[in-house]
This record gives structure tokens, sequence and C-alpha cells, in this order.
């Protein structure tokens, strides 16, 4: 049989790092190009890539902690899901490009505490 979230020794703390290390990346590249220290030009789909695999690696962690064998990893799981709504939410708030830089900036930075404390609970799954 192969081993499942449930097993032992699994934790959701490497995912959840994956999607914060995503979000984060994403995050520092948007206020790079909104402050003009960094130019994309022809490579703005860069921040789209960045965005999709954030999306998706928070999504897929959310997913592996809920299925954790922990409680601790369970409540990691509770901590990063609604951090998938202002995810969901950015592409229908307008972009700089469409004027509208501070929501979208205040949206993006609105999942922050949700990766920060999900990070938390899943280091007590991986210690407990």
């Amino acid at each position: 049989m192969g081993r499942t979230d449930r097993a032992a020794g699994s934790s959701p703390a490497p995912w959840i790092g994956l999607a914060g290390g995503c979000w984060a990346a994403n995050a520092v590249l948007g206020a790079s190009v909104g402050a003009g220290l960094v130019h994309t030009g022809r490579f703005r789909w860069i921040h789209h890539a960045l965005y999709i695999a954030t999306t998706t690696t928070t999504a897929l962690a959310t997913v592996r902690a809920a299925c954790s064998a922990t409680a601790p990893g369970r409540a990691a799981a509770r901590a990063l899901a609604p951090a998938l709504l202002p995810l969901a939410a950015l592409p229908h708030l307008g972009t700089p490009a469409q004027g509208h830089p501070r929501r979208h900036a205040l949206a993006a930075l609105s999942a922050a505490p949700f990766y920060a404390a999900a990070l938390f609970r899943a280091r007590a799954a991986r210690a407990g």
C-alpha cells in the first residue's frame, strides 16, 4: 500500500512553506514593479505565472494540511484556507495597469497573515 497523508511523519509544513514562498516571491516582484525598481516589460507574464503557482500551491497545501494526521496540521489548513479568498478575488479587483494599484496591493497583502498563521501551526504539527 502507498503512503498517505495520514501516515506517521507526514507534515504539511513543506507544502505550506512552498505556498508561502510563492506568495512572497510574487509580492516582492509586484512591489518592485510598483515601486519602479524592476521593469518587466515583455516579461509581465512572470508575475502572472507566479500568481498561478501561488494559487495552486496554496490550494494544494490547504488540502494536504486538511488531511494531516495531527490536530496542528489540520489547524494549519484552517489557518491557510482563508488566503485563497483574496487570491481568488485579485483578478476581479483590477490591476495597477487598470488604474487600481492600491486595491490590488491591499488585496494581495491581505493574504499574508494567513500564510504566517499556517506556517506557525504547521511547524507545531511537525514538532508534535
